[in-house]
């Protein structure tokens, strides 16, 4: 049930915290990009440094951080920049973050293109760090920023310093501008865990258990005892249990409680709930408990749907329900809600774009159901047929999925709740497809219409519309042909659940059978209608084939699965 839209963040850091009107101008330049939401403007008066979060579709992401730097180089003259803060250029690091759909690789890859295009168009030198490094050493931030602004005119001199793009001879133009750490990271999940002591160091040791660092290894008594070191007298660090993470104890006065901060600087090797648990486990072991956890900033859907996945298979309970009420199981286990309400829309950041230009609120799936029906008998001819259709293999695929959860809470069948809740695992994952279909299919029809509309002046004018109008009938046969094979999936777990699953709701898995049907023949309606529209009469013969086919087969499964549905509902007939 992963989240499929592509969303990746950026958090560039500018070399100006002072003054309002350059970052104001900075800003803008990345609020104008189409797809993006700005999410946060931090200044430093002391560090003279601004950091800025952003979000969206990578490719808009990738313009608004572009845009942002140049107008950065414009601004912002380095030879005049004074600051607490490690910086090399007037924009000093641009890391881009994988939120959802998107791979760190795929960030990495995205990054280098971006330092080789700001390298090339704007004539800054740009070094790729952290993920997206071209040089072992040059994943260390400080490795890149060596020596900082001031050494920039010395490292272009030298080979083994040179930037990975852009490098050439100090001049005027970088004199202003320095040179910008380019790279990709993970995204940072900030998270402070709650204790019942007021104790720092108590929290403390905590933090010591369980970050990656660790404490110093010590002879004799491990708080007073002398650190251990090795032969070039180094300290010796005793590592804690969780990979990618740095932690440290503190009181807050304000809620008058100690807390354990970390920073989970590499959320696959370890995941929120499973940093929650080891600080559970660690702050047991040392008689205290973790009272609830306290988001900062921001945190992706995904790792709230890890966590409430996590929880119910603890609790032996189906993980095939609703993105929302797993995100609740996640919100109440690890406590986000004990010092003040979890609000996602606030907290997600996901949520936060979908209340953004990004927002796609005229999607039919954001409709009521009696929005859906009134919205369809409207007499414009989208949504049609084939939105319906694909709403029906939805509902189809919901039923089932209902049957199989409902087999995973039956009283007495509780060594069976894993096998039920895979079946429901498949459900979710069908409705989710069929529900994006629900639109795909209006926005096929969409297309069509505007091919129709394109000028045919002139022959070339008529050429490109002919093509288009090919392009947009054959995508809109294949949206349907989506729909047919997705819904014919729902056969498999209807027909599970008449088999194996609870008796008493294999009406409701019947009438999933018949949803499935509809769809599938109500889609394969869609697909010829488009398809003998088609020039390409081999492509348009093959796809109506294959309809046909899918047609065919949903019409067995139904007539077969309806039987078996009879013989439970009437065993003696």
């Amino acid at each position: 049930m992963a989240n499929d839209r592509r969303i990746i963040e950026c958090v560039p850091n500018f070399s100006e915290g002072r003054n309002m009107a350059v970052i104001k101008q900075i800003t803008d330049e990345i609020e104008a990009i189409d797809g993006v939401k700005l999410l946060d403007v931090d200044p430093g008066e002391a560090t003279n440094r601004t950091v800025v979060t952003f979000a969206g579709t990578p490719d808009a992401v990738v313009e608004a951080a572009f845009r942002s730097a140049r107008k950065a180089a414009e601004l912002i003259d380095m030879r005049q920049h004074h600051g607490a803060h490690p910086r090399i250029g007037a924009t000093d690091v641009l890391p881009l973050v994988p939120v959802s759909g998107v791979t760190l690789e795929e960030c990495a890859e995205m990054a280098r293109c971006l330092a080789r295009r700001i390298a090339e168009e704007l004539k800054i030198p740009c070094y790729c760090y952290e993920a997206a490094a071209l040089r072992p050493e040059r994943r260390n931030l400080a490795v890149c920023r060596k020596g900082e602004y001031e050494a920039v005119a010395e490292r272009l001199t030298d080979e083994a310093e040179m930037p990975d793009f852009g490098a050439r001879p100090y001049d005027e133009s970088i004199a202003r501008t320095g040179c910008t750490v380019v790279g990709a990271r993970d995204f940072l999940i900030a998270v402070n865990f709650n204790l019942n002591t007021t104790s720092t160091r108590r929290a403390n040791a905590v933090a010591f258990d369980v970050r990656e660092k660790g404490r110093y290894e010590r002879k004799g008594n491990p708080i007073t005892g002398e650190i251990v070191r090795d032969a070039n007298g180094n300290p010796v660090m005793r590592p804690g249990t969780l990979k990618g993470t740095k932690a440290i104890g503190w009181f807050i006065k304000e809620y008058g409680i100690a807390q354990v901060s970390m920073n989970i600087t590499d959320i696959n090797a370890t995941p929120l709930h499973i940093a929650f648990e080891e600080v559970v486990r660690s702050a047991a072991a040392r008689g205290m408990r973790v009272t609830g956890t306290e988001i900062v900033g921001l945190v992706p859907e995904q790792s709230l749907i890890d966590a409430g996945r996590y929880f119910l298979y603890k609790q032996h309970r189906s993980t095939g329900i609703p993105k929302e009420d797993i995100i609740q199981i996640a919100v109440k286990s690890l406590g986000l809600d004990d010092l003040k309400p979890f609000v996602a829309e606030e907290k997600v950041i996901e949520r936060l774009l979908d209340n953004s230009k990004t927002s796609e609120s005229t999607h039919l799936t954001n409709f009521s159901v009696a929005g859906f029906a009134n919205e369809t008998m409207r007499e414009s001819p989208a949504p049609g047929g084939g939105s319906v259709s694909a709403y029906m293999g939805t509902l189809g695929a919901a039923l089932g999925t209902m049957v199989a959860n409902l087999s995973a809470h039956k009283p007495g069948w509780d060594d069976r709740w894993e096998e039920f809740s895979r079946w429901a695992d498949r459900g979710a994952e069908l409705e989710n497809e069929l529900l994006r279909l629900v639109d795909e299919d209006t926005v096929a029809f969409n297309r069509i219409m505007a091919a129709f509309a394109l000028p045919k002046s002139t022959e070339a004018d008529r050429l490109t519309r002919s093509q288009a109008i090919q392009a947009a009938t054959l995508y809109a046969a294949e949206v349907p042909l989506k729909t047919m094979k997705a819904s014919s999936k729902v056969f498999d777990i209807c027909r599970a659940m008449v088999a194996t699953g609870n008796p008493n709701s294999v009406s409701d898995a019947g009438v999933g059978v018949l949803a499935a049907r509809a769809a599938v023949l109500g889609a394969g309606l869609n697909v010829k209608i488009n398809a003998v529209s088609l020039k390409n009469k081999s492509k348009a013969e093959s796809l109506i084939a294959e309809a046909e086919a899918l047609m065919k087969n949903a019409v067995k499964a139904e007539s077969e699965i309806m039987a078996m549905v009879d013989n439970v509902i009437n065993p003696n007939r």
